[in-house]
């Protein structure tokens, strides 16, 4: 039996999850053709941010991440995304299946500071495999590791990000402050009689121009 090898064909957003969820579509293929029983497979995903460039908007945005353009040659580096496992049931040669990948909306995050800052195109990703391949060998089975070097790179469009955002938060994003400060900002809308916390924020930044 040769090596599992993986490919990431596709990632779409999971349109049945009760919290934000993006499907990675892989391909896992046995070269020799021979039975895997299951693999218990684990998966790490990275964001690769130098691999693509940056409009001056969302570089401005990502200082917060990176700092200034100047310095991105020493602080650009790769982002983790997530760590997932699934179970991969019994093939033949090859299969396809959805891997499901559950995403923090947090700007607290530094994946989703990243993907907040991105106005268009792709962002890279490269995903990292291991686990336990379970296989048939003549009569029994055999028990053994998924290559260390299993890996597959993928380019997913912002707009797959942006629309699973917006699936769940229409128009809208999150902040998490400290329970202080919320109390405080309580206080001042009651205060200034404001009906919504978007007023609250427009009425701070606005005196904190003034």
């Amino acid at each position: 039996m040769g090596d599992i090898r993986f490919e990431c064909r596709d990632v779409r957003v999971d349109p049945y999850a009760a919290s934000p969820t993006l499907l990675f579509r892989l391909s896992i293929t046995e070269p020799d053709g021979d039975a895997v029983h299951a693999i218990a497979l684990r998966c790490q995903i990275r964001i690769e941010p130098q691999a693509r460039t940056y409009a001056p908007g969302e570089a401005e945005l990502l200082a917060d991440l990176f700092g200034t353009p100047a310095r991105w040659g020493d602080t650009v580096k790769p982002l983790q995304f997530a760590n997932v496992s699934l179970l991969v049931p019994r093939f033949t040669g090859a299969t396809d299946i959805d891997l499901p990948v559950p995403c923090s909306y947090d700007l607290d995050v530094a994946a989703g500071k990243y993907f907040a800052s991105l106005d268009e195109g792709e962002v890279p990703m490269l995903l990292l495999f291991s686990g336990t391949v379970f296989a048939k060998d003549g009569e029994g089975f055999t028990v053994r590791q998924v290559p260390w070097h299993c890996e597959a790179r993928h380019a997913m469009p912002v707009s797959v990000w942006r629309e699973m955002i917006d699936r769940y938060f229409p128009g809208s994003g999150w902040l998490r402050l400290h329970r202080d400060t919320l109390r405080a900002l309580q206080r001042f809308k009651s205060e200034r009689s404001l009906a919504t916390w978007d007023e609250v924020v427009e009425v701070l930044l606005k005196e904190a121009r003034g």
